[in-house]
């Protein structure tokens, strides 16, 4: 840099007059932004929409005595992660229910073998079991991103480390070439590095944010949807179904 001519006094004058090396650096990081500025918006605004009408149906669903008036509340929030936890648990306690009254047949095959009413326990630990993998299932959609976001913010100051050497080196480079290390020889070659750095962490630093912030909803909204299936067995044996 030095060997180029005037000694830059602005950040956007130690961008334009770096090094290619370092411009690259730089470009890599502007990218690896955008990329996770993008990210976060996508996730907060599926988990926002998730959450919002999860809640809504749930609030509905602690008002409803049967299980064929949820169903009804189901169908009209098909989008509601909530209502296919719910549909899955009634399409498990169908299916649980043939199936038992197909072995009782088979066991007694008499025209008037009455259907079980009750679900045995592995069965109810079973639903329970599948409910739960629905709502990390839900989970794992809404932050398919998010490990993205913890690279991110785990490489850039990586990326920004090597800018800053490969920056440093060609300062070394400017002073053996002019002779001279006094201090307006070295600064500015030091300061173009140090800008890789500053970019650097200004990547890295919402990214992990970022990441710690959106991980944290999504624990409480798997949470909340793994107490929704707690709900929705409690209202099954309620009415006899299981």
């Amino acid at each position: 840099m030095q060997v180029r001519g005037a000694v830059p006094t602005t950040p956007l004058e130690l961008v334009t007059n770096a090094t290619t090396a370092t411009q690259v650096v730089l470009g890599v990081l502007v990218v690896l932004s955008l990329l996770s500025w993008t990210i976060m918006f996508s996730v907060w605004r599926g988990l926002s929409k998730a959450s919002n009408a999860s809640d809504k149906f749930a609030r509905e669903f602690e008002h409803t005595t049967r299980v064929d008036e949820a169903g009804a509340l189901a169908k009209r929030s098909p989008k509601s992660a909530a209502a296919r936890i719910l549909v899955r648990a009634m399409r498990f306690v169908s299916d649980a229910r043939v199936a038992d009254q197909h072995a009782r047949e088979r066991a007694t095959p008499t025209i008037d073998t009455p259907a079980a009413t009750t679900m045995t326990g592995s069965q109810i630990e079973t639903l329970h079991l599948i409910l739960d993998t629905e709502a990390a299932e839900e989970r794992d959609r809404l932050g398919r991103f998010l490990p993205w976001l913890a690279t991110i913010g785990s490489v850039s100051p990586l990326i920004g480390l090597l800018g800053t050497v490969l920056g440093v080196i060609d300062a070394f480079l400017g002073i053996a070439t002019q002779g001279s290390g006094n201090l307006a020889a070295v600064a500015p070659g030091v300061a173009e590095a140090l800008i890789a750095t500053a970019a650097a962490l200004a990547v890295a630093i919402p990214a992990t944010f970022g990441y710690n912030i959106f991980a944290g909803r999504l624990n409480r909204f798997d949470g909340r949807m793994e107490s929704f299936g707690t709900s929705v067995i409690a209202l099954f044996i309620r009415e006899g179904r299981i």
